[in-house]
């Protein structure tokens, strides 16, 4: 899959750098030409043209420069809150194991549920029987007070969001 190109400030910056060098050479086109005009007589109508395209691509560029660091800004920005928020859901994740009492087995399956793994990669991974597993994921969600993995998912997600439901207790709901 291609990335976008907000992904590829190098390329941006190499386009930027390439209308750089156009403006770069028109302007020196249009010094050229308003000194030869000066010594010759009065300035063509052409020369005024030329000016105020090379100056608009000159403010163009200026343009692009300034959006291209506003949205660097704006992704970095965002990626340290996708860091905070991956890290505010690892500290619930790990907060919830630990009020419910599950063991470093229980706590792996959990987390492995949690990314979405389903039970047969889950005893590949941790080489045990999906029985075992299931067997597990049984003690988690009893232990949670939830009956199946929408309902594990939905109680962290609400733990997060910080809505104070009978859910986030980990009480069954009746």
């Amino acid at each position: 899959m291609r990335r976008p190109y907000s992904d590829q400030p190098s390329i941006v910056i190499a386009l930027i750098a390439a209308q750089s060098f156009c403006a770069a050479f028109f302007l020196w086109d249009v010094i050229a030409d308003a000194r030869r005009n000066a010594e010759l007589g009065p300035v063509e109508q052409f020369l005024g043209l030329e000016t105020a395209a090379t100056l608009a691509l000159i403010a163009g560029i200026a343009f692009e420069i300034r959006v291209l660091m506003r949205l660097l800004q704006r992704k970095a920005h965002l990626e340290r809150q996708v860091s905070l928020a991956a890290r505010a859901f690892h500290d619930v994740v790990e907060d919830r194991f630990s009020d419910w009492s599950l063991t470093a087995a229980e706590r792996d399956v959990a987390h492995f549920t949690v990314k979405g793994l389903p039970i047969s990669d889950i005893a590949r991974l941790r080489g045990s029987a999906e029985g075992t597993v299931k067997s597990q994921l049984n003690a988690i969600y009893r232990k949670a007070g939830v009956g199946n993995r929408g309902e594990l998912l939905s109680l962290l997600i609400e733990e997060i969001m910080g809505h104070d439901t009978p859910a986030t207790t980990g009480a069954p709901t009746l």
